[in-house]
C-alpha cells in the first residue's frame, strides 16, 4: 500500500507592480500556494494531527474550510451560482474542520484544487465592481470579497505555520 503525501508547489512570488485586478488575483495565489506549501510532503495522518487541545484544529480541516470559503464568497454569493456547500450541511456547519478524521485526504486535495479551478473561471466574468447582497450587509463588492479572501488566507497560514511546526518542526513562509 502506498501512502499518499501532499504534493510539492511551485509557489510564484507576490505582485510588486500591476493593476488592481492582477494584485488583488496575484496576492491570493499567492496565499492559496502558501497554505499548500504548508501541507506539501505531509501524509494524509500528518494532515489530520490535531493542534494542542482543546482545538480540533488540522491542516486537512483548514484545506477543507477554504475550499468551502472559496466557493462560499466567490462562487455561491458573488457569481449566485446554485452550488452545494462542500463538507459541510445545515445539520453540520462545521464538517470541514471537524470531520477530518476519516475524510479521504487526496480527495479533499483535489476538491480543493477544482474548486479554485472554478473559481477562477467564475471571477474572470465578474467586476470588481460587481455586488450583491447578504443577509448580514445590504451591499458587498467583489472587490471586497478579494480582499477578504486574502485576509481569511493570511489568518489560516499562521494557524498552518503552528500546525507544521508542531507535526515535523519544519518553519518558513
Amino acid at each position: 500500500m502506498t501512502t499518499w503525501t501532499a504534493p510539492a508547489v511551485d509557489r510564484k512570488p507576490e505582485p510588486k507592480t500591476g493593476d488592481e485586478r492582477t494584485m488583488l488575483e496575484g496576492w491570493l495565489d499567492y496565499h492559496r500556494d502558501t497554505l499548500l506549501m504548508k501541507c506539501a510532503g505531509l501524509t494524509a495522518e500528518q494532515l489530520k494531527q490535531r493542534s494542542v487541545e482543546p482545538s480540533g484544529l488540522t491542516l486537512l480541516g483548514l484545506v477543507r474550510h477554504m475550499a468551502l470559503v472559496e466557493r462560499s464568497w466567490f462562487r455561491q454569493r458573488a457569481a449566485g451560482q446554485d452550488v452545494p456547500w462542500l463538507f459541510c450541511t445545515e445539520d453540520n456547519l462545521d464538517g470541514d474542520f471537524d470531520d477530518v478524521a476519516d475524510a479521504d485526504a487526496e480527495a479533499d486535495f483535489a476538491t480543493y484544487r477544482t474548486e479554485l479551478d472554478a473559481v477562477r473561471e467564475t471571477a474572470t466574468g465578474l467586476s470588481l465592481d460587481q455586488e450583491f447582497s447578504t443577509s448580514r450587509a445590504p451591499a458587498i463588492s467583489v472587490r471586497w470579497v478579494y480582499l477578504h479572501m486574502i485576509e481569511e488566507y493570511a489568518r489560516h497560514n499562521g494557524h498552518a505555520d503552528l500546525l507544521r511546526e508542531r507535526i515535523d518542526g519544519a518553519t518558513g513562509d
